[in-house]
């Protein structure tokens, strides 16, 4: 059974820092890609970042470009996501998800929350 955990959020001041980890089981981690999702307060759901493999490329929403990294540890099952510089607007539930042969799965969330 796929379970994914993350952990990680709070409450940041805006310019600040949070490091989200996301641990993963059930499945062959190293062989699938992972991605990190949001949704704010009354909007829809969107994709944040994409780390592929095996070859580790990857990919990120516009609003969030050279400020979040995505990286994967294969050995531990684990995917994180470094966040910095954070704005008001990056305030959401954070999601780890994974495509499985029966459809994507999803984490229980974890809140990061942007505020002076």
């Amino acid at each position: 059974q796929v379970q994914l955990v993350e952990s990680g959020g709070g409450l940041v001041q805006p310019g600040g820092s949070l490091r989200l980890s996301c641990a993963a089981s059930g499945f062959t981690f190293s062989s699938k890609t992972m991605s990190w999702y949001r949704q704010a307060p009354g909007k829809e759901r969107e994709l944040v970042a994409r780390i592929f493999s095996p070859d580790r490329s990857t990919n990120y929403a516009d609003s969030v470009k050279g400020r979040f990294t995505i990286s994967r540890d294969n050995a531990k099952n684990t995917v994180n996501l470094e966040m910095n510089n954070l704005q008001p607007e990056d305030t959401a539930i954070y999601y780890c998800s994974v495509l499985i042969v029966t459809g994507p799965s999803w984490g229980q969330g974890t809140q990061g929350t942007v505020s002076s």
